[in-house]
């Protein structure tokens, strides 16, 4: 992402914190005094029996600012499979984040949005939103309910804007009725259609995989010998960053891959481009593993369509550079030694990571 785009990102957030600042304070906004001679209806949306796996930490969220309800998780998986946020209606959320991909995108190694336009980045799984601390591969947001305005504005994503977006939501037929369902207004307000969005998003719960049911203990769950011995090197060799139940610790790193320009014809410098700090310099968001056999490609810029050419990476290309991680260089020599019994086993762990159940849940496919 360019400066410039971050710099529309700033822009947006301003325009959010304004928009939500000034809704009571307008008269469409504000309190409506009701008739003296009818008794207010009471709002009462149903709650949404949202749950956390048990091997699983507290979630990140803050649950209490965005009460899930039905009607709201109701709302936001509309607005999320609606091409109405995009500026031409060809562009939904789901788009680029697919159900089976675990809502990322297998089709291209880059963003691919609005008039076959490409990105520059690769679109990163959208999984266990609960439990994370600021999203994009830089970590350019930090605020889950913020996160819709960059693909939204972004051209070459939905290519369109914030303010016209709502426009289209408030005229169109289905929505305010589904607003007043999940907020007890029919206002569709910057905040309302944002932490919507959420809602749907934060139902996105990976954790039934195999890999799961064996840490839990569940009756019949059991590793192979490969896949124990894969998660014995997995152990060894990667749970340094790839760390807890998430399978990542939610930091920036330098991973030695091999600069390369990206699409927008200049180097891609990862977290420096936020922070503008040199120890930042091409770091980026280590990413969680759970669903990782099947949100390929890989990387920042989908530059590996295979977890065996991922490893071959950390066996024999890891460049060694100021930034590198220590991680990846231990007694003076950069890369993981790994033998191709390792490499086969890893992947026989990481492959019990898939999460079938959450890939196919029906309350995710588009209605």
């Amino acid at each position: 992402m360019t400066r410039w785009q971050h710099a529309g990102i700033i822009g947006a957030i301003v325009f959010y914190g304004f928009t939500v600042a000034c809704q009571n304070d307008s008269g469409k906004g504000g309190p409506i005094e009701p008739d003296p001679g009818t008794k207010p209806v009471e709002f009462k949306p149903t709650p949404y029996a949202w749950k956390k796996p048990a091997n699983f930490s507290d979630p990140h969220y803050h649950f209490s600012k965005n009460p899930l309800t039905v009607e709201g998780v109701t709302l936001g998986k509309a607005l999320f499979y609606d091409g109405i946020l995009s500026k031409d209606g060809s562009i939904s959320c789901a788009f680029c984040h697919q159900p089976a991909a675990a809502f990322a995108h297998t089709d291209h190694p880059l963003s691919h949005g609005i008039g076959d336009k490409i990105g520059t980045r690769n679109v990163p799984a959208i999984q266990n939103v609960a439990w994370k601390q600021a999203f994009f591969w830089d970590g350019g947001i930090a605020d889950l309910d913020l996160l819709p305005i960059s693909p939204i504005q972004n051209p070459v994503e939905m290519g369109d804007s914030l303010g016209n977006v709502l426009k289209k939501v408030r005229a169109s037929g289905q929505y305010p009725a589904m607003f007043k369902a999940a907020f007890g207004t029919d206002e569709v307000t910057t905040e309302r259609f944002l932490k919507a969005l959420s809602q749907f998003m934060l139902t996105m719960v990976s954790g039934t995989s195999k890999y799961d049911k064996y840490a839990r203990k569940e009756a019949g769950a059991m590793l192979g010998e490969h896949e124990v011995h894969g998660l014995n090197l997995f152990n060894q060799h990667c749970a340094g960053c790839h760390t807890g139940e998430q399978f990542t610790d939610q930091s920036y790193r330098n991973n030695g891959l091999r600069m390369q320009l990206a699409n927008s014809k200049d180097y891609d410098l990862g977290r420096y481009q936020i922070t503008l700090n040199l120890d930042d310099y091409n770091k980026f968001r280590v990413p969680s593993l759970r669903n990782v056999e099947r949100t390929f490609p890989y990387m920042h810029d989908g530059r590996f369509q295979t977890l065996e050419q991922v490893l071959d990476h950390y066996t024999n290309d890891v460049q060694d550079t100021p930034q590198l991680d220590p991680l990846l260089k231990k007694n003076g020599k950069p890369g993981i030694p790994l033998t191709q019994e390792d490499k086969s086993d890893l992947i026989a762990f990481l492959k019990t990571l898939t999460d079938t159940e959450f890939l196919s849940d029906r309350r995710f496919q588009p209605d």
